[in-house]
């Protein structure tokens, strides 16, 4: 398969890094890698452009990563800070005359509908976003033009959310608890992204320690830590703390794969 390349549009959690009024010493931190937008990739292959997630700060990740088409978004689950900037689309609607392929369950079409209640009323206001929900199911396959994605159901507390695998690289957030059917899925992965909220033990995220053996259970050969709390700690903190192979993401950081 032809490389992907992939751009961590955001790292950090729903509220991102710094914290509104916050003063902790992450939050204060001059390192721009301790600056973390809501949790976003962009995956480019061949000619596709493609967002998994479209959060509060979609339009400002669009325009930092320079971002000029848009091919699909896939949707990991309906919390706000995953789809809350989808009206944001239309602007690729705009540009691009033509509508955007969401790729949800159904369970998150039906939220996009109510949240996004005017973009799918039979009378549209001029300029709403177009969205064309295409419903995918874990375990079932689907392409994008010639790339084909697997999605992979894991547990955020009791929401069911998707993650991706795309050839040899896979990308799970929001996850606390992963069956043995969709770790079966991830077998022979080489890159993971895994979330790793912070430490301390958390009701719907896994922590440092529980995504270090997701990680080493999976066997993947590179693992990066994404939607971090700024309860971590800071970047290089964090860095010095965690095993050969397992790395934190940060805004900004492209991966080719």
């Amino acid at each position: 398969m032809p490389n992907l390349r992939i751009t961590f549009l955001g790292t950090g959690t729903s509220q991102g890094v710094p914290v509104i009024a916050c003063g902790c010493s992450v939050c204060l931190s001059d390192d721009r890698r301790d600056k973390r937008l809501r949790t976003s990739i962009l995956i480019q292959y061949e000619d596709l452009n493609i967002v998994v997630d479209t959060g509060p700060d979609f339009r400002y990740q669009m325009l930092r990563a320079n971002v000029q088409q848009l091919d699909a978004v896939l949707v990991t689950h309906s919390h706000k800070d995953h789809i809350a900037g989808m009206d944001d689309v239309r602007a690729f609607n705009y540009q691009q005359q033509q509508s955007i392929p969401i790729y949800g369950t159904q369970e998150t079409h039906a939220a996009l509908k109510r949240e996004f209640y005017y973009a799918f009323g039979e009378i549209k206001y001029p300029g709403v976003p177009r969205l064309e929900l295409r419903q995918i199911s874990k375990g079932e396959p689907f392409r994008i033009g010639n790339l084909s994605v697997m999605p992979i159901e894991v547990l955020h507390y009791k929401m069911p959310v998707i993650g991706f695998r795309m050839g040899d690289f896979a990308y799970i957030t929001d996850a606390k608890t992963i069956s043995s059917e969709s770790k079966s899925l991830l077998k022979g992965v080489q890159i993971l992204v895994v979330n790793a909220l912070q430490e301390e033990p958390h009701i719907s995220h896994l922590t440092r320690d529980e995504a270090i053996d997701f990680s080493q259970e999976i066997g993947a050969t590179t693992t990066y830590f994404t939607h971090i709390s700024h309860r971590f700690g800071k970047h290089d903190e964090i860095q010095k703390r965690l095993p050969e192979g397992i790395l934190l993401a940060y805004d900004g950081l492209i991966l080719d794969i």
